[in-house]
């Protein structure tokens, strides 16, 4: 599919997906790096929105939809409201410190992208010309949603909401 690094870095669509990618993964690294709970929340979200970037790319419109809706919005809020009902303090604590922990995970996270990219290059991609991804995936998902998997999506809708209300008791109970 690509000859080599200098048509992948000619299209467009490669830079907006390397640019959606360094950002998913600096979400990450910052909610790992971060030691106050919001800023983790709002790294996770940095990290859910670039996902529902390489989605659009990936011409998934309903999933980036969702990412965004469910992922980046409901979730974190839920997140924050967990943190204020619990009434979260910040307590640092001292651990021993070891700086190689920090070298070798550099190490190995680009021995990981060295082995991914090296696969990725020498891997052949098959065409999709038989494939039909129909006029609008959004469409036929609702369809789908709604008219065939109906009973599903409100038991789930319930679940959540009865999962909702009993962290709600739970975090009252330990504030008692």
């Amino acid at each position: 599919m690509f000859s080599g690094l200098g048509d992948f870095l000619s299209s467009g669509t490669s830079w907006a997906f390397f640019i959606f990618a360094l950002l998913a993964i600096g979400g990450a690294i910052f909610m790992i790096s971060f030691t106050k709970v919001v800023h983790m929340v709002i790294a996770v979200a940095l990290t859910f929105i670039s996902l529902a970037g390489l989605y659009v790319i990936l011409e998934a419109e309903f999933v980036a939809f969702v990412q965004v809706l469910i992922y980046a919005g409901a979730i974190s809020i839920l997140m924050i409201f967990g943190i204020m009902m619990t009434k979260h303090r910040q307590e640092e604590e001292e651990g021993p410190k070891r700086p190689w922990h920090e070298g070798l995970a550099i190490l190995g996270a680009v021995g990981l992208f060295g082995v991914l990219f090296y696969a990725i290059q020498k891997s052949t991609f098959v065409s999709s010309e038989n494939l039909d991804v129909g006029k609008d995936n959004t469409l036929e998902i609702g369809k789908l949603l709604y008219n065939v998997h109906v009973i599903p999506f409100e038991i789930m809708s319930v679940l959540l909401t009865v999962a909702f209300i009993g962290a709600i008791v739970v975090a009252k109970r330990e504030e008692d």
